[in-house]
């Protein structure tokens, strides 16, 4: 499948199938991991992750809180500007709860260094981070997500909830965003 834009296409990667079967491990690895909690806290890192913590959370078989934060890095720009800002902090208190941190995508670890740290300092009992696409090979700062959906070559990738200046979050799949003329 393929998506036509002016100067770039996309072409499929990650198919919805592949998506919805490993969000379904991926749910029962957290579960074992939290089996004991309260109540888990998961914070989805807006807007990319949008989709991804909606399916991860209806796959949780365990009490759940959803909170979100709005961070940035990149703007419109297929580059991290490694200048994160957050838009939207958390609504809710995370002291001696569960947390868990629910990306879209780790790619030079910037990001997710900086939610890291801030959340941290709130003290919960524990935090750890799933994402749903790991770029290691673009890592700069060090980060590692106890659960990873998939881990994917330096492609600039679209779909599912990641976009291109906006454009592309409604795609079923993962796709990587390929200039036309290339």
């Amino acid at each position: 499948m393929s998506v036509d834009h002016s100067s770039y296409h996309v072409e499929e990667l990650i198919s919805a199938i592949d998506i919805s079967r490993r969000i379904g491990t991926l749910a029962r690895e957290i579960e074992g991991h939290f089996k004991d909690t309260d109540k888990l806290v998961v914070v989805g890192l807006l807007r990319g992750s949008f989709i991804f913590i909606a399916d991860l959370v209806r796959e949780l078989k365990l009490p759940v809180e959803v909170d979100f934060m709005e961070v940035s890095s990149y703007g419109d720009a297929m580059e991290s500007s490694r200048n994160v800002r957050i838009m939207k902090d958390l609504r809710g208190e995370i002291e001696n709860m569960d947390v868990l941190i629910v990306e879209d995508i780790i790619d030079t670890g910037f990001t997710m260094a900086n939610v890291t740290s801030l959340l941290k300092s709130r003290n919960p009992s524990r935090l750890e981070i799933a994402t749903l696409l790991d770029k290691p090979s673009r890592r700069e700062v060090e980060v590692t997500a106890r659960w990873v959906g998939f881990e994917i070559p330096d492609e600039f990738v679209v779909g599912y909830g990641i976009d291109y200046a906006q454009r592309n979050r409604n795609l079923p799949y993962i796709g990587k965003v390929v200039q036309n003329g290339n």
